[in-house]
């Protein structure tokens, strides 16, 4: 045992040393973040990957599988109770008590546009209630190997739904298993009929509206304890990787960080031209003014 332990730590510089080179030149905004091989499990890049933060609304990805891994009528109508009010966080919500929707519809929405009402109406539809459902979600999370993931609700109101880039990464790759997942989470926009009523919801991830991005699966988060979530499978340089970003602030931090790492598998692929980065070198001062030099280089990519 001795021996293994001085092998590993005589391991871990080294493996933090590949993890920098790796992500070399991608400077994110988000406190935690990991970019993943979809197909060979590569770590392109990592950031805090092992930092257990809360998670928000990336909680409902949770919720999908469990609620389809239960093969549960998804034509069974599913009302809003007074149960569903977020009393909590008091957060809006434009399904009112008695509004009454199928499974599916409840499911689509509570993926596409985050409805918090939607993923507590399917927890509270689950057999045994929403106990039985959120075990039924922890235990999920221990079969994934999630072991720094824990689960107390449905919607992601709760700031102990908490989880790492590295397990997410997990779950997105989980649930990109699931057809419906895909479409649902990808959906720009929805119309539902509640009673006389036609209300239209849209997907909360701006990029998935982006003729720019092929997006496979996506799902954000936010409240103030997780800062701005966002997961997403997607085909970048003709690569399909698994991005999470955690704890962004700023109104478009994590939408930023979604494009420096696409600019940044693009220069890696040669499909763009690296940047250049400027770096000026102040001289010593002529007549009472200084003089400054700069130099260009073009920045480092993924391998």
């Amino acid at each position: 045992m001795r021996f293994i332990a001085i092998l590993l730590l005589a391991f871990l510089p080294a493996l933090a040393a590949a993890q920098e080179a790796a992500g070399r030149g991608l400077n994110l905004r988000s406190h935690a973040a990991m970019v993943l091989d979809q197909e060979s499990g590569q770590v392109l890049f990592g950031k805090n990957t092992q930092s257990v933060l809360p998670i928000a609304s990336i909680t409902k990805l949770m919720t999908a599988i469990v609620t389809l891994d239960a093969n549960l009528d998804p034509d069974e109508p599913v009302a809003i109770s007074d149960a569903d009010i977020d009393w909590l966080r008091g957060s809006h919500s434009r399904l009112y008590v008695g509004a009454t929707l199928v499974r599916d519809e409840m499911l689509r929405l509570a993926l596409m546009a985050s409805e918090n009402r939607a993923a507590s109406a399917l927890a509270q539809s689950y057999p045994g209630g929403v106990e039985a459902f959120v075990r039924a979600m922890n235990l999920k999370a221990q079969l994934l190997g999630m072991t720094g993931t824990h689960f107390d609700d449905a919607t992601g109101l709760s700031s102990t739904n908490v989880s790492t880039a590295d397990d997410l990464a997990r779950l997105v790759h989980a649930a990109h298993r699931y057809p419906k997942i895909r479409e649902y989470s990808t959906t720009s926009s929805y119309e539902v009929r509640i009673g006389s009523r036609h209300m239209g919801f849209r997907n909360t991830n701006r990029l998935i509206a982006n003729p720019g991005w092929d997006i496979g699966l996506s799902k954000t988060g936010f409240i103030n304890e997780a800062g701005k979530c966002l997961v997403m499978q997607t085909t970048l340089a003709g690569r399909a990787v698994i991005i999470v970003l955690l704890d962004s602030w700023g109104k478009y931090t994590r939408l930023a960080d979604a494009d420096r790492i696409r600019k940044w598998l693009e220069v890696a692929s040669g499909r763009a031209p690296a940047p250049r980065s400027v770096s000026w070198t102040a001289t010593k001062k002529h007549h009472g003014r200084r003089s400054y030099t700069y130099s260009q280089s073009r920045r480092s990519s993924p391998g």
